[in-house]
């Protein structure tokens, strides 16, 4: 696991997250301007994204969206 102690207490500005030549990406846009990237090479990737609520200490699901695959 790696963590990014750098980015604790920034606001986020948006996610996004798209197909590549090589893979697909998700990007961080903090308000400040900065940018934390992942970029991914392997073939075949899909992102499910969703928007869970673990308050409870359980899953529950509040938003998904379409899938992105390369």
């Amino acid at each position: 696991m790696a963590t990014f102690a750098q980015f604790k207490g920034k606001i986020i500005d948006r996610v996004e997250a798209h197909t590549t030549d090589y893979g697909c990406a998700i990007g961080i846009m903090f308000d400040d301007r900065t940018y934390l990237c992942f970029e991914f090479e392997t073939g075949g990737v899909t992102i499910l994204p969703d928007l869970p609520d673990w308050k409870t200490g359980n899953y529950k699901p509040l938003k998904r969206w379409k899938k992105i695959s390369d």
